[in-house]
């Protein structure tokens, strides 16, 4: 994100109001996939507030994450209908696959692991949801063959552009 994409974000919000922090880091994070330490620094002057309360607001919220996120968001539901169903026994099989924990990216980029309270599909648990699109009934083995058919997709995709 550029500096004057973010302060195009701060011109939307001109009286610099403490309460315009959330819509804020909302925008910022719809235009840059994530926030940065830098927009962080750069909101935190324009709104007078340390950049610690900049933080501690964010953090409170599961909505915000601080890195890039992966190529492949992969969303993991954790609702009482994909917990009963074994959703736990998924994301440790992912996490093990991935070798990162919920809330991490691959040193690779191309996966980021997220834990959500509800993907609103109880009747198809355990659920993951992968960029906005669902697998039902997940099991390990499932969801190990969905992270193979992504790496291979990318490879492929890699190979086309070097092409």
């Amino acid at each position: 994100m550029t500096d004057l994409q973010l302060n195009d974000i701060l011109g939307k919000y001109a009286e610099c109001k403490r309460e315009y922090l959330i819509p804020i880091l909302q925008d910022v994070q719809e235009a840059q996939g994530f926030i940065s330490k830098e927009a962080v620094q750069i909101i935190g002057k324009y709104l007078n507030l340390p950049s610690s309360k900049i933080y501690g607001v964010a953090t409170f919220y599961n909505q915000f994450r601080f890195n890039a996120p992966g190529r492949y968001i992969i969303q993991v539901c954790r609702g009482t209908a994909c917990h009963v169903k074994g959703s736990s026994n998924v994301l440790d099989a992912l996490q093990r696959e991935l070798k990162i924990k919920a809330g991490e990216t691959t040193r690779d980029g191309l996966f980021s692991l997220e834990v959500v309270a509800c993907l609103g599909a109880c009747g198809l648990a355990p659920v993951i949801c992968i960029n906005g699109e669902f697998h039902a009934n997940v099991d390990n083995a499932k969801a190990y063959q969905l992270i193979k058919k992504l790496i291979k997709e990318s490879k492929v995709e890699a190979d086309n552009v070097k092409s």
